[in-house]
């Protein structure tokens, strides 16, 4: 399985980070000293639960729509996801007046679809299986002649993700490890790039919940693997890698952590705790990962990305 492409420049990000910037919000990074000294190293939370949409993907959304042709826009996009892709480009649509078909499980989260729906009321639900998700997105594309745009595999999309490092790797510019959660591969394959381009020695490394860890298996069969079951509550990340994201995880991800239910509960009440923020559970993950290999990580600069908060406060698992 071979790169799309041989490298992206740090220029050629630029150029990325500088054309969306107008329409995404700069994320602050947060770090505390209490979390410092559990985890013995500096902790730098790259915090993509305050972008607009509530998560990161809001950037990939949007830098999939700048890139269409006039055509395209004309005509409309679709996606499938379990909400906050759905969200995020939704809203990126809306504002470039494009028209925005989403396909969600009946399974997402209800806060999410009405998300959604204050957006866009082309929303349909399928049955919780990538096979479901795909058919009816594919039957709707063919009728109203759309561009599909996948939430993690397309080469927009991974490059809209590669500003969340850039951005922090802009502002720390020592940084030893970024951790990213991985489920659909979009958000982990855009910050490798990104890492690649912009240091030459920061590592990034994946974090996945133990119940889905289809990328930790895929990277060592060196194939794409699946899962059996959806079973973890991180539901952004109950997705599969593409044949885009996973010659790029390949290539630049050598290290992924799995990460137990209990963990990611733990990780999420901590955040709370201590940065008073709510954040997904998928975004827990990868803060799970530092607590959980404490020596691994021992006297590091450590950036973790927090990818969402798209959670209901009513319906916490602590």
């Amino acid at each position: 399985m071979s790169l799309p492409f041989t490298t992206f420049s740090k220029d050629y990000l630029d150029e990325i980070k500088t054309s969306i910037t107008k329409y995404v919000t700069k994320t602050p990074v947060l770090s505390n000293k209490i979390i410092n000294s559990i985890c013995g190293a500096e902790i730098f939370f790259k915090c993509e639960n305050f972008q607009k949409s509530g998560s990161f993907k809001f950037r990939a959304a949007t830098n999939a729509v700048l890139n269409l042709d006039s055509a395209q826009k004309k005509n409309g996009v679709i996606t499938h996801s379990s909400g906050n892709f759905a969200q995020a480009l939704s809203l990126a649509s809306q504002a470039q007046n494009i028209t925005a078909h989403i396909v969600m499980p009946k399974n997402a989260p209800e806060f999410k679809k009405r998300a959604v729906l204050q957006c866009n009321n082309n929303l349909v639900e399928c049955q919780s299986t990538i096979i479901d998700r795909e058919k009816i997105s594919k039957k709707i594309q063919d009728k109203y002649d759309l561009t599909f745009i996948h939430p993690s595999n397309n080469l927009n999309v991974i490059l809209g993700n590669s500003t969340v490092v850039s951005e922090l790797l802009e502002d720390h510019t020592d940084l030893d490890y970024i951790i990213c959660p991985i489920g659909g591969g979009g958000l982990i394959s855009g910050s490798a790039l990104a890492c690649e381009a912009y240091s030459s020695s920061c590592e990034v490394i994946g974090a996945e919940p133990t119940n889905v860890n289809d990328a930790y298996r895929s990277l060592q069969s060196k194939q794409i693997e699946y899962n059996s079951t959806t079973d973890t509550l991180a539901d952004g990340l109950r997705t599969n890698l593409g044949d885009i994201n996973f010659p790029i995880i390949l290539k630049y991800v050598n290290t992924i952590i799995c990460i137990d239910e209990i963990e990611i509960i733990n990780a999420m009440k901590l955040i709370y705790d201590k940065l008073d923020m709510l954040i997904e559970p998928s975004s827990a993950v990868a803060f799970a990962a530092v607590l959980k290999e404490k020596e691994k990580f021992k006297g590091k600069k450590i950036g973790v990305i927090i990818s969402g908060g798209n959670v209901e406060n009513n319906n916490l698992p602590f």
